[in-house]
């Protein structure tokens, strides 16, 4: 039964308070404030993410209207904008990385038996970036062109909740490529990757440390064909073979053998080729592998569109990781109190609600179950159409 907890308080209380608190000491979060504490801050963020504010002064002035009520899940004080600005630039951005790290475990455990639907044992991840568009005379640390700064936010996630188990923020002019080199996943695990992931000594590093890839092949790839396979021309395989780099540098940067798989998509029209290490699943079981990687594309513009990640309420780059970071945060505890509820309702409808009754005194389930009523009266035809 509710005892008088807010919407919001509830979705609060996904976060394991007593871990909060660990990782406040580890980082001494609190050590130069007198009020404003780390559990305040990263309320009005939350608050800020789930609201979806485009500006402090909004952000503040709406905080504020809500003071009594915000009150009672830790917001003991009126908020004002230089005390919000100042711990944005000044509060150490790995305490709300390390608390998204803490939410990624929780969440990969509600997940963990999840079937993608591919027939695989091993974990499937995604890895790509997204581009996060600045304005150069605010953000000048992240020159990305001659007449505008961006920052990239490259990304690992699990396939099988859209979980962001790996998260780095760098400027726009940081290569994808490099970022495999700090991948650590479990070892079965398999990636699948775009074309502009191609490096075969990082790939074959990944492939020594005990996981599998999936990759989109280049157009001026040298390579030598050891063994055709059997294929299906009907089923869009239009050829699948082992492969041995041929080239001068690729041979001796990726010494073992690979599959080559040619894929013709009737929905796309577009000819694929993939390479990968797995030399024992079946041709289309690759293709539908890589099929999943749109996942992470879709993850980019579900937070684009339902979250703030383009307005950011600080300059430094301090400020925009700590922001960033929040909102996964944010997204982690919506996606956990929604996989606990076992609801039909899409993620998206999910959030919708948590910001329309952020402080009513029900349960989510309440909630979710409010919104799920459909009415049955009927409406005559003689009613008068608005449009």
């Amino acid at each position: 039964m509710n005892a008088g907890r807010t919407v919001f308080a509830q979705l609060l209380g996904v976060v394991p308070f007593s871990h909060f608190e660990h990782l406040v000491d580890r980082y001494q979060s609190n050590r130069w404030t007198r009020g404003f504490t780390a559990w305040s801050h990263f309320i009005c963020m939350a608050y800020a993410q789930l609201t979806r504010r485009e500006g402090l002064r909004d952000l503040v002035v709406c905080l504020n209207s809500q003071s009594s009520r915000l009150y009672h899940v830790g917001l003991r004080q009126r908020v004002s904008r230089s005390t919000l600005a100042d711990a944005n630039e000044r509060r150490d951005c790995r305490l709300f990385e390390a608390l998204g790290q803490r939410l990624v475990e929780i969440a990969m455990a509600l997940y963990e038996g999840h079937d993608i639907g591919l027939g695989l044992n091993e974990p499937l991840y995604a890895m790509d970036s997204t581009t996060i568009d600045l304005c150069l005379t605010l953000f000048a640390w992240a020159d990305f062109q001659s007449t505008k700064a961006a920052i990239k936010a490259h990304t690992v996630i699990d396939l099988r909740g859209s979980i962001p188990v790996m998260l780095t923020i760098t400027t726009g002019k940081a290569s994808d490529v490099g970022q495999l080199d700090a991948l650590s996943l479990p070892k079965g695990s398999i990636v699948v990757l775009d074309r502009g992931y191609v490096d075969f000594a990082r790939l074959y590093r990944l492939v020594q440390q005990g996981c599998s890839f999936v990759v989109r092949s280049k157009a001026n790839l040298v390579f030598s064909c050891i063994q055709a396979n059997d294929c299906d021309a009907k089923a869009g395989v239009w050829s699948d073979q082992t492969v041995v780099l041929t080239g001068e540098r690729s041979k001796s940067r990726y010494p073992g053998a690979l599959r080559r798989v040619r894929f013709y998509d009737d929905t796309s029209c577009l000819e694929l080729v993939f390479l990968t290490n797995r030399l024992d699943l079946p041709a289309l079981t690759i293709a539908a592998i890589y099929k999943q990687r749109w996942q992470i594309e879709l993850f980019f513009k579900w937070l684009k569109q339902n979250l703030n990640i383009q307005h950011f309420f600080g300059n430094s780059l301090n400020a925009v990781r700590s922001q960033i970071w929040i909102a996964v945060c944010t997204y982690l505890m919506a996606l956990i109190a929604h996989k606990r509820l076992n609801t039909e309702m899409s993620l998206r409808n999910f959030m919708h609600l948590l910001e329309v009754n952020m402080f009513e005194k029900i349960t989510l389930a309440q909630m979710v179950a409010n919104a799920a009523y459909t009415d049955s009266v009927q409406i005559t035809t003689s009613q008068t159409e608005l449009f």
